[in-house]
């Protein structure tokens, strides 16, 4: 092994994920329970794209986005799961490339899935608040030029960061208590000074993920004062309808999402820490499927069309 210059610390060129460890006669029921939990995630979204292609009826922006994210789910769980699933064998070992290259795509991912559903609750207002103006405003060009900003921009807003991660190296520990490799546990194996990149990732991070959750917020805002002022019971319900699927996601996504990053968790115990990290990087993309199935009547019909 290499020696920093200068010091007596080895370098690291492989760290440890210590995922679930610490419940060894656990690891056999985890690994069925998170195969089965990714190959029900990959099928729910092939399913819901395939179902968004074929069917004519579902040619519309809101199901273009939702095609969207089902595609960015699959990328999601591909890049958190088979590591997960290898590490649950009892080969926790990554290499620190490999380790960074996950931490770079989970970061663009999560970017991207925080300004799609951004975009997902603008078309949502458009249609509940300007109705008359919705197709001129939400065309196809409008809804192209959406998603490939969110992908651009988040490929772009993650690169600022990372290239500076990518020059760090480490020698303070090899074990990451986490069954990702995520930014904050492994920002403190690093040797040398990280609060310049510690600031740059706040401020990035601010921009992908608080500026469209600020979006979605007032969206939402918006919507529900327009929803209330409907004077019939029936229009009132048919309305909420068409974005409670949404709705549902973006709480279960962005309130995990704030419990792991945003409240302070010094005294919270790290696999409760975990297990809120399961929520939006596992669970999410295997239930987004299944609420936009249950509670959007357009899928269930779509579903049930191609299922006789």
């Amino acid at each position: 092994m290499e020696k920093a210059e200068g010091r007596n610390e080895t370098l690291i060129v492989e760290f440890i994920l210590l995922g679930f460890g610490n419940a060894p006669e656990l690891q056999p029921l985890l690994f069925l329970l998170f195969l089965m939990i990714y190959i029900v995630t990959i099928v729910g979204n092939i399913l819901i794209i395939m179902l968004v292609v074929a069917d004519q009826h579902l040619h519309t922006p809101m199901y273009f986005f939702l095609g969207n994210l089902a595609c960015l789910e699959i990328c999601y769980a591909s890049t958190i799961l088979p590591r997960l699933l290898v590490s649950l064998t009892g080969d926790g070992t990554i290499s620190v490339k490999c380790c960074l290259v996950q931490t770079y795509f989970f970061s663009i991912l999560a970017t991207t899935e925080n300004l799609l559903l951004a975009a997902m609750s603008y078309d949502r207002y458009l249609a509940i608040c300007n109705p008359l103006r919705y197709a001129a405003l939400m065309n196809g060009r409008v809804c192209f030029q959406l998603v490939a900003g969110s992908w651009i921009s988040s490929i772009l807003n993650c690169a600022i960061v990372h290239i500076f991660l990518f020059q760090l190296t480490f020698c303070n520990s090899k074990e990451i208590d986490h069954f990702f490799c995520d930014f904050s546990p492994m920002i403190k194996l690093s040797c040398g000074d990280t609060q310049t990149l510690k600031l740059l990732s706040f401020t990035t991070s601010t921009i992908g993920t608080f500026l469209p959750c600020l979006l979605t917020l007032t969206s939402y805002i918006y919507i529900i004062t327009a929803i209330l002022r409907i004077p019939s019971t029936t229009g009132r319900q048919k309305a909420f309808s068409t974005c409670s699927s949404h709705l549902i996601v973006v709480s279960v996504f962005y309130g995990t999402l704030i419990t792991v990053y945003v409240v302070p968790t010094a005294n919270t115990p790290k696999v409760l820490n975990k297990i809120f990290s399961l929520f939006y990087t596992v669970l999410t993309p295997m239930i987004n499927p299944v609420i936009y199935s249950l509670r959007n009547k357009e899928i269930r019909e779509s579903l049930r069309k191609t299922i006789l």
